[in-house]
């Protein structure tokens, strides 16, 4: 079985797969805090969880985008499971071009969402992850990932009203009764999820005129079933598509 970690800003998404196939998977927050000994156990916990063995695991396969995290996990597979993990990182093999004017500054997650679309979906493609950032990815037709689009992520923009607005509270994003607030938590839900959802529209239609009208439209990330729900031009969820980059990526790297 093969363990696959994506360490992000707000999320720790790890995946055992026995073959092709998912099992087992866990969207985690991330904790800065937390030491080598903390990962350790906590990963020893969510493989016993799993009724699976550190003995049973053929690799560990790791994409991150928090450098100061990175360390910290690689030394708890060494101790704790006994394996060295291999890192995505420049220099590996992808089967896939990176058009970006400087790929070492493309991330990890990034890539391993390029590499999965065009292994299982093939281009030209719009991936759409919703993490911490929003980001837009696009994949030309013969299978190039091309560069893309960056903004604030959905809860990065919820946080930042509740911390520089002083009379708005914290809310959880949900769908509001209407499109306009009658209070002011309906209000802020509002503006943040059916704002968020006309900009992936607004994007979608920009980037399906620079890669043509059969572009496919991916979404992937904690809360890219509540946008889908609101709109029609995403037309494949597929939330753990990080992690199906990150065992083909493996393979690539591990033929057999």
């Amino acid at each position: 079985m093969l363990l696959v970690i994506d360490i992000g800003n707000t999320n720790l998404t790890l995946g055992l797969y026995n073959g092709n196939e998912l099992g087992s998977h866990w969207r985690l927050a991330t904790d800065h805090a937390r030491m080598p000994d903390e990962y350790g156990l906590q990963l020893q916990g969510l493989l016993q969880n799993a009724r699976v063995t550190a003995k049973q695991l053929t690799g560990i396969c790791i994409a991150s985008v928090v450098p100061q995290l990175t360390g910290r996990v690689i030394q708890a597979c060494r101790e704790y499971l006994d394996i060295e993990p291999f890192i995505i990182d420049v220099g590996i093999k992808t089967g896939v071009k990176v058009r970006y004017e400087d790929p070492r500054a493309v991330g990890a997650d990034r890539i391993a969402d390029a590499v999965a679309v065009v292994y299982l979906y093939k281009g030209p493609a719009c991936v759409i992850d919703f993490g911490t950032a929003t980001t837009f990815n696009a994949i030309t037709k013969d299978g190039e990932y091309l560069g893309g689009a960056i903004t604030a992520g959905i809860n990065l923009a919820t946080e930042a009203l509740f911390t520089h607005a002083a009379k708005l509270p914290r809310i959880d994003l949900q769908r509001p009764p209407s499109v306009i607030g009658r209070n002011t938590v309906h209000a802020m839900q509002a503006g943040l999820l059916f704002g968020y959802v006309s900009m992936v529209e607004g994007m979608v239609e920009r980037f399906r005129k620079e890669l043509g009208p059969t572009m496919k439209v991916i979404a992937t990330g904690g809360l890219a079933e509540i946008v889908a729900q609101e709109t029609d031009v995403i037309q494949i969820i597929a939330p753990w598509l990080t992690l199906d980059g990150l065992r083909i990526l493996w393979d690539i790297n591990h033929p057999m």
